[in-house]
């Protein structure tokens, strides 16, 4: 199948050009100008083009990759809606052409199972390419040794937590020896950086005198919690003399020890996410209603912001990615009715998160459309080991792109998103710009809103390590 796409502004993180898009099989072939010209009709035996595609107008952007997505994660005695399926697709919708997913280790298991685990939900369901970080419960002389293994077979990152005493806790002698493991095997160590025995203190506190709403969830964790925590990970780090990832950072107290280590040379990354762009902790303030919104880290004050915002500008903050984790608001949400401890945590936003930064940070000035690209796409291939393959309008890559109209509006709302769960997070939100033709490895999997692709679509993708420390 050969697709040649004319007209359009090729949207790059290192420059934007008029030019036309050759696609032959799953592989750009060719972007320059006046390639429809060369081609020609095929000196009458044809036209060589199986598709011409006019993107006049449109840009012509590489396919988004959201490095952090929760597809069918337990939490709380239930499962997180979307389906590899479900949520790959809705991610199509939305312009997003790889997740990267995270397999969960239960505690007193080996990593392999719980890789297994999730290679066993994901194989044959998904609309789109996808990899898989690893999360650490246990750190022991095996799960050490395992993650040798899994980083060779392109399982390259391992999330640890200083959140969730009991479930996913890790302290800082375990972090420590996990970070030493990686200076040997070329891996990537995550951090939920939260300092969680601290919030479950004040949480208990709160629910003792009475205070049981969603609101109090992001009430008792301080953002100096996650500023401490934030701090403590990278110092940790830098003594092992290896880079960290900060996953979802929310608050300013954290932005600022990235920017502080940063600035010493410390190897620190971070990602933040669009909840924490556009929401606020006031929206979780209508009596019950505000379970909707909560996730961890939680929403914190509008002032907040602003802050994220200059850091993605001055590249403080490389990445924003969804943590896309969504729960029903009837029957799973409302477990957590008289105790904001039992509510699940997490969002919905996989399908929305390219439209969100286009309007919010390109059409109001807080980004330019080539680092609207580089967030959402060009970062992520780069710290993810997908450089080359993913994250860029270029010859060799996968044909994995976007033609996006940046005049097109569309309300969000859940009446007509495709992410399985009965909420939106935006309800009601009009946004410009809008994905109008999405491929997937040179395969149009969506089209003016509707559809083409088909389940097993998507190829796991094993993984190099992170181009971004070479």
């Amino acid at each position: 199948m050969r697709t040649l796409i004319t007209g359009g502004t090729v949207v790059n993180a290192d420059g934007s050009v008029e030019a036309d898009v050759l696609v032959d099989g799953e592989q750009i072939a060719a972007v320059g100008r006046g390639l429809a010209g060369m081609l020609g009709r095929g000196n009458g035996s044809g036209d060589p083009i199986d598709r011409r595609v006019d993107a006049s107008g449109k840009y012509v952007i590489p396919g988004a990759i959201d490095v952090h997505t929760h597809m069918e994660l337990p939490f709380g005695g239930t499962f997180a809606k979307d389906t590899f399926g479900t949520g790959t697709r809705a991610a199509a919708f939305g312009g997003t052409t790889t997740i990267i997913d995270f397999a969960v280790q239960s505690r007193g298991a080996s990593l392999r199972e719980g890789l297994d685990a999730w290679h066993a939900k994901a194989e044959g369901n998904c609309a789109i390419d996808y990899g898989f970080h690893m999360i650490m419960s246990d750190v022991n002389e095996d799960t050490l040794r395992e993650m040798d293994t899994l980083v060779a077979e392109g399982i390259t990152d391992f999330k640890l937590f200083t959140a969730y005493p009991g479930v996913f806790y890790s302290d800082d002698g375990a972090i420590f020896r996990a970070m030493q493991q990686t200076e040997a095997n070329g891996g990537l160590i995550m951090m939920h950086a939260e300092n969680g025995l601290a919030i479950d203190v004040v949480a208990a506190q709160a629910i003792a005198e009475g205070h049981t709403d969603p609101y109090f969830h992001g009430v008792v964790r301080y953002p100096v919690f996650e500023g401490e925590a934030t701090n403590r990970v990278i110092r940790l780090a830098e003594a092992a003399g290896v880079p960290v990832y900060i996953v979802h950072l929310s608050a300013r107290d954290a932005l600022n020890e990235v920017r502080a280590a940063r600035d010493r040379g410390a190897n620190a990354f971070a990602e933040t996410c669009p909840q924490y762009l556009f929401l606020s902790i006031q929206d979780m303030g209508n009596g019950f209603e505000g379970a909707k919104y909560v996730c961890s880290p939680p929403l914190r004050p509008a002032d907040h912001q602003e802050e994220l915002w200059k850091g993605l500008v001055k590249d403080d903050l490389q990445v924003v990615a969804t943590d896309h984790c969504p729960f029903d608001f009837e029957g799973q949400k409302d477990l957590g009715k008289g105790d904001f401890r039992k509510i699940p945590n997490g969002l919905p936003g996989v399908e929305d998160r390219v439209d969100l930064l286009h309007d919010g940070g390109v059409l109001d000035g807080r980004l330019t459309k080539e680092r609207w690209v580089e967030i959402l796409s060009a970062a992520p291939a780069r710290l993810f080991g997908l450089a080359g393959r993913k994250g860029v309008v270029a010859p060799g890559a996968d044909a994995d792109l976007v033609v996006y109209d940046p005049a097109r509006k569309r309300t969000i709302t859940a009446a007509t998103h495709h992410m399985n769960v009965d909420y939106s997070c935006y309800e009601g939100r009009e946004v410009t710009g809008s994905s109008e033709l999405v491929l997937s490895r040179g395969k149009v999997i969506v089209e003016n809103g509707e559809y083409s692709g088909q389940k097993g679509d998507g190829r796991f993708l094993k993984r190099s390590p992170s181009q971004f420390l070479l």
